[in-house]
């Protein structure tokens, strides 16, 4: 499959509520249509991150991938997402100044315990006929 080349793609976990409840969040500050989603536990999803180098199966990380540019993960995805969004969310990049060890240890500690707190569904969101245009798998 070919990532279009105009939009950046936002690899999350499929069945945990907080990430479900963040790419809704995502989708309606995305008012300039930048992003497309695709689930990490997706085939398309565990060939992106696999031809970057990384192990599908260890994966408890957002990633964002901006073709032909870079690729991001964890507290630093999350803050390269918050530069394209609207209501003042985009204020949230200047965190990037934070060393990404600090960050990422918060981040990672939520990641581990995001199923405890919010909790897990059984299969991936099943996007509405509304919103389908905007996940690739």
């Amino acid at each position: 499959m070919e990532l279009p080349k105009d939009k950046k793609i936002i690899l999350f976990d499929g069945v945990c509520n907080l990430c479900n409840g963040a790419v809704t969040f995502i989708i309606k500050h995305d008012k300039k249509d930048t992003f497309r989603f695709v689930s990490l536990q997706s085939e398309i999803g565990k060939k992106l991150v696999s031809e970057r180098g990384m192990d599908p199966e260890e994966l408890d990380s957002i990633i964002l991938i901006d073709p032909g540019v870079a690729y991001y993960q964890k507290s630093t995805a999350a803050l390269e997402i918050s530069r394209e969004l609207s209501g003042g969310y985009s204020l949230l990049k200047n965190f990037l100044f934070i060393p990404e060890g600090l960050r990422d240890g918060i981040y990672n500690f939520v990641a581990s315990n995001r199923y405890k707190w919010y909790g897990k569904k059984e299969s991936c969101m099943i996007p509405t006929p509304e919103l389908k245009s905007k996940f690739l798998d």
